[in-house]
């Protein structure tokens, strides 16, 4: 495995790879339209300044790629891409905090559809530990999943490493150009904003720019209701930590957590590996109901994430027409 991964490349990849082409498109969007709400922005300059160090980083990659083209450095361009996802998301909420938030009309939906809010009940009906451990091992799954696909096929299934990066990044992506044109906080926000009373009547009052008015801190969580579940669990704990890491006000329709999900599962079919499969399959049905279970999300969101993770895996799987030159 050592010669593999530091064997040098008799034909190297000249250019940046289609997952870092897919950055750069979504950097350039968003930097027009930074250019603009600029005034209207609580953080511009820091914005702006987060998209210059994702592109310095993957020069800084791609350069040392191409002083010493082995597998190990590929990899490298492809872990950088993943790990600065972190700072994207949180990104999106500095962006569509500006619009106005349509979680009054999710909420209605969701109670013509269902009758009732599957977000508001669920954790109460089903409050054992038990179930709030599974579902909360479902949820810090998430980033492991991810990982375990994209190893998967760099170790085993390395001739599709590069199309698997690009349709996970991608979708990512798109997912995040969704988040910023729908300003839909998700339950645990609404619930908060507008009190659970109200919700349990049945009555969704608009926001407006509710979320554009009130201040936001990562370590301020006073806006957003207390996550439901086994306070003593250990997963339940890893959940409370990530959650409060990085969440924000923003990404809850469709749902990226069901939707990278349902695309990396597609991928784990993909690569004929029984066993990643059906390790993988129940963390992705815990994975669909911690999502409602834990107020981060409406039952539709849940829902309209399984079908657009299965149209971006198709989507992106047609579009990548890439070849990887790496391979023995």
């Amino acid at each position: 495995m050592t010669i593999q991964l530091f064997k040098t490349d008799a034909k190297p990849i000249r250019g940046l790879l289609w997952m870092e082409w897919a950055m750069v498109v979504y950097v350039v969007l968003t930097t027009v339209l930074i250019a603009i709400t600029f005034n209207r922005l609580h953080n511009p300059v820091q914005m702006l300044s987060g998209r210059g160090q994702a592109l310095l980083m993957t020069l800084a990659l791609w350069g040392a790629y191409r002083l010493y083209p082995c597998r190990l450095a590929l990899f490298a361009r492809v872990a950088g891409q993943m790990l600065f996802l972190g700072w994207w998301y949180p990104d999106t909420f500095e962006l569509n905090r500006i619009f106005t938030n349509l979680d009054s009309y999710f909420a209605q939906a969701e109670q013509t559809l269902f009758g009732f809010q599957p977000a508001l009940t669920f954790a109460h009906r089903f409050s054992s530990p038990v179930v709030s451990e599974m579902l909360s091992l479902g949820y810090v799954s998430y980033y492991p999943m991810i990982a375990a696909v994209l190893l998967y096929y760099f170790f085993c299934r390395y001739e599709r490493f590069l199309r698997a990066s690009f349709v996970i990044l991608a979708s990512f992506f798109l997912f995040y150009a969704i988040f910023i044109a729908l300003p839909v906080a998700g339950p645990q926000f609404y619930y908060q904003a507008v009190g659970t009373d109200q919700i349990a009547q049945g009555v969704f009052p608009p926001l407006g720019d509710y979320f554009d008015r009130l201040p936001f801190s990562v370590t301020n969580h006073e806006q957003v209701l207390p996550i439901p579940g086994w306070k003593d669990g250990l997963f339940y704990r890893l959940l409370v930590d990530a959650h409060n890491a990085g969440e924000r006000p923003t990404a809850a329709f469709p749902s990226s957590h069901v939707g990278i999900t349902t695309v990396v599962l597609w991928l784990a079919y993909e690569s004929r590996s029984s066993r990643l499969l059906f390790t993988m399959l129940p963390l992705a049905v815990l994975m669909f109901f911690a999502t409602v279970y834990i107020q981060a999300h409406y039952a539709i969101d849940a829902i309209a994430g399984l079908a657009a993770g299965t149209m971006m895996y198709f989507l992106f799987r047609s579009v990548y027409q890439g070849y990887n030159p790496c391979t023995e």
